[in-house]
């Protein structure tokens, strides 16, 4: 099984779910928030991670993205990276 998904990845938990309030609130959008405030270099392109297999990401983020509800902002999810916004855009 491959995914596809988006992530936004800070270091505080608090910051996290403000980041998420703000995107269901429909006041900012998931790409936005990630380019302006994520600390993945993926940032810069909307958090958008492309495609992936399981297995391939830390354990926590992929629970996450290969067992959750597809195109819904999940978490805080915290890795030992930190704690991420986690957009399922497709599984296949």
């Amino acid at each position: 099984m491959t995914a596809t998904a988006k992530h936004i990845l800070v270091n505080d938990e608090a910051l996290c779910k403000e980041l998420k309030a703000k995107i269901e609130a429909k006041e900012t959008t998931f790409e936005e928030v990630a380019r302006d405030m994520s600390l993945c270099p993926s940032g810069v392109k909307g958090g958008d991670l492309g495609r992936f297999g399981q297995g391939q990401m830390v354990s926590e983020f992929d629970k996450v993205v290969f067992n959750d509800e597809v195109g819904v902002v999940h978490g805080p999810v915290q890795t030992q990276f930190g704690y991420h916004l986690l957009l399922i855009t497709g599984r296949a």
